[in-house]
């Protein structure tokens, strides 16, 4: 398990909520010393630490232990979920154009 990966994930997306360490640690009902050393992947955390973390993050399990759990078409389209969830589809189209381009040349060049 990399807790470090796991910290600076879950440090992402408190940052994109706008909270604050304490305001998280406060929200899933820990210490703001016991979130900080999370974040740091300085410790490991409970399942249910966990579960009250992706519910308050507004993510999922998988895409915070992305770096734990095995590459499967599911993770991936998981983890491409994660990132254009609350996008404006203006910019999810623009994603989508860019992955047919970088697919496109793929084809192109043989890989």
């Amino acid at each position: 398990m990399d807790y470090k990966r796991l910290g600076e994930r879950i440090r992402e997306e408190r940052r994109k909520l706008g909270l604050t360490q304490a305001q998280l640690a406060e929200a899933i009902d820990i210490s703001d010393t016991y979130m900080g050393s999370i974040e740091r992947g300085e410790r490991s955390l409970t399942l249910d630490t966990l579960v009250r973390l992706v519910n308050r993050l507004g993510v999922t399990v998988d895409y915070l232990l992305a770096d734990s759990v095995s590459d499967s078409d599911s993770n991936i389209m998981e983890q491409f979920k994660q990132i254009i969830d609350g996008q404006s589809i203006e910019r999810k189209q623009m994603a989508v154009n860019v992955l047919r381009t970088i697919f496109a040349y793929f084809k192109q060049e043989g890989a």
